[in-house]
């Protein structure tokens, strides 16, 4: 019998692959920018670089920065079995860079004037991970 059966027919959570090597490198510097440039794949970095930005002032670098590791992130989960829609848990580690992206590309947006896309991404991250947007707010 499985006890774990998802009664509501809700997606299951879509985990993103670890990558190992990728994470090392962000964790041994503090500039995302050859992180980025040697794993374009990696939301992380990007997401730092994003988070950087928007530290510095500069709104607009950031959004591109963000935007970036948003699509990557999202190209990752397709792949994972994502369908568009459904959980991507805070608390699995390798989906947190998707969802710092996600939460940076929408606080560029409102910095920048573009409220309806920073109203979609806070919406979209709230309804992947509800844990995520409770850290990436507070």
């Amino acid at each position: 019998m499985n006890l774990h059966k998802n009664l509501l027919n809700e997606p299951p959570e879509t985990r993103l692959a670890d990558s190992p090597e990728a994470r090392e490198a962000l964790a041994s510097t503090d500039d995302p920018t050859p992180v980025a440039g040697r794993f374009p794949e990696y939301s992380a970095a990007w997401a730092r670089l994003a988070e950087n930005a928007l530290a510095a002032g500069e709104p607009v670098a950031a959004y591109a920065y963000a935007r970036t590791g948003y699509h990557r992130g999202l190209d990752q989960l397709r792949r994972s079995g994502w369908k568009g829609h459904g959980p991507v848990p805070w608390e699995h580690e390798p989906n947190q860079g998707f969802l710092r992206a996600l939460h940076a590309l929408g606080e560029a947006a409102g910095r920048i004037g573009e409220t309806a896309e920073a109203e979609r991404c806070a919406t979209f991250l709230r309804d992947s991970s509800a844990e995520a947007a409770r850290v990436l707010n507070a």
